[in-house]
Formats: C-alpha cells, structure tokens, sequence
C-alpha cells in the first residue's frame, strides 16, 4: 500500500470543517482526511456522509473499547458509512479486536481498514508504568500489543512514528502502521511526547502519517500539507 498523510479534521463543527476543506477545492486529488470524536460527537454520521460525497477518503477515529458483543453491534452500525478505516483499542483484548472485524464486516464480505491504537502518543513509559501498572517497557508493551491486533486479523496498528520499525519486525512489513504524533522540526509539540517529522517517519516505516495542528492551524494550511506529502510520500 503506497504512503499517505491524514489530516487529522479536529474541528468542533460542520461549518469549521467545510471552511477548511473548501481551501483544497483546488486539488485534483482529495486529502485523506481523519474525522475523530469531537467532530462526530458533533455532527453524527451527517458528517461523514457528506465528506465522502465531497471525494474524500475518511479514517474514522472513534477507539472503540467496550465488551466484545457491544463492539461488534457498533461497529456494524459504522461498517454503513463507507469509511475507508476505523479502530479500537487493542488493550480491549484480541477477543475484542476479532469481535470488532466481525461487526465491521458487511454480508459480501467487504470491510474498511481496521486498525488497533497502541498507546496513545501522549503516554510516556513512566505514565504508562506508573498510572497503568504495565510493568514492561513502552516498547515491548507496543510489539506485543501489535501482535495481538496482527492475531486478532487486524490491518495494523496505531502506534507513534518512533514505534513504526519495530512494528514491522514484528508483524511484517504488510502490516500497517498509522502514526500521528508527526510534527516538523520547527513546530510545537503541544500534549504528544513520542513524535519525530514526515520525513524520519517515513525512514522508519511509517505507512500513514496523521497531521493536525501543524496542518490545520498553519496560515496556508495547502503549502503545509504539500510540505508533508514532498517529505513523506516522495
């Protein structure tokens, strides 16, 4: 599968978002796009719908984590909105992650993209040690977390760029490895502590890459993101 940057659409509504993607009018092709909790808890499935009439490719980023029968029933509901990808959280277990390809699997046997999260950018090993009681390290935590979505029959994970070689060591080089928590040197790293840039991600292994903030809040939000895809996709 050819590498893509996600932007990640963290807008609080409709309005905000058509806004933002009214700027790639322009672009022969349609960003990739991330739609996660804030926006659909939003606006609903509305939103979605919409954005794919639009020609958009969408990663819905809901994480779910429930008991496996509820996941399953859930995700049978998200396998109608014609998403391109979806997740949940491998800490649910593997019976949880298998539930889930089941609920998401519709009756001619097609599905999304469906990936597991990891540990969430923003968790440090010690927070993850201290606050969570794992007791390996980060890293070790993450590989068996990914061979665990990779048993499941799963796509790939979710993990930080830092993360995406290990992974494919791990689970093989087929195996997706989705990787937000990229910013450019030169940008702020606001709450995510495991990061690198575009371009070290794709060195490491990186299929997808999310960008938000250094995308959506930058003052010519189209130069940034043809910034990522020159020092990504290449």
């Amino acid at each position: 599968m050819n590498r893509d940057v996600i932007i990640a659409c963290d807008f609080s509504s409709a309005e905000e978002t058509y806004r933002f993607l009214d700027l790639f009018s322009g672009e022969e092709r349609k960003p990739f796009l991330k739609i996660g909790m804030e926006l659909f808890y939003a606006e609903g499935p509305q939103i979605v719908r919409e954005i794919k009439r639009r020609g958009h490719r969408i990663f819905l980023d809901l994480k779910l984590h429930d008991i496996p029968n509820t996941v399953r029933k859930a995700m049978a509901v998200l396998s109608r909105l014609d998403v391109d990808m979806c997740n949940v959280h491998a800490a649910g277990t593997i019976e949880m992650m298998r539930a889930a390809r089941e609920g998401l699997t519709r009756p001619d046997g097609s599905r999304p993209l469906l990936i597991a999260v990891t540990q969430l950018t923003s968790t440090s090993e010690e927070r993850m040690q201290r606050e969570l009681l794992i007791g390996a390290s980060i890293n070790d935590t993450i590989v068996q977390y990914a061979r665990n979505t990779r048993e499941a029959g799963l796509d790939g994970v979710v993990c930080s760029p830092l993360e995406a070689g290990m992974v494919k060591e791990a689970c093989g080089k087929d195996f997706l490895t989705v990787t937000p928590g990229v910013r450019f040197a030169d940008d702020n790293t606001a709450d995510q502590v495991r990061i690198t840039t575009p371009a070290r991600a794709r060195e490491i292994g990186s299929d997808f890459i999310v960008v938000g903030r250094p995308i959506t809040a930058a003052a010519d939000p189209v130069a940034v993101y043809h910034r990522c895809l020159a020092d990504f996709v290449k």
